[in-house]
């Protein structure tokens, strides 16, 4: 299964607290063995809600975005609507915990 790689140029903070909607961003490296296992997790989840933005942050030392989330561990999922963060799942193992979340980002809406 292949998925997108993380992006190597992110928004600012204040561009991402201005998104309307909903929108989860992920923090990892394409490296990571974490985040790699947590691939079709995500992916399986997120055919659900095709209105969901989606952005995968490349993060790691030196990267603003991911230190104003304060990420310390990959993956970390962010939910959010109209720039707020509803939840966060770090390092997310199941697939409901990710629907979950997700679900509880559009009933916001």
């Amino acid at each position: 299964m292949s998925s997108q790689p993380y992006a190597t140029t992110a928004p600012t903070r204040a561009e991402v607290d201005a998104l309307q909607g909903a929108t989860l961003i992920e923090f990892g490296t394409d490296w990571c063995g974490y985040c790699k296992a947590a691939q079709p997790l995500i992916s399986t989840v997120m055919r659900d809600y095709p209105d969901v933005r989606h952005l995968k942050i490349e993060d790691g030392s030196g990267r603003p975005l991911g230190r104003s989330f304060r990420v310390k561990l990959w993956p970390t999922l962010i939910f959010m609507r109209d720039g707020e963060e509803l939840s966060r799942l770090v390092r997310p193992t199941q697939t409901s915990d990710i629907e979950e979340a997700c679900e509880g980002m559009v009933r916001q809406g």
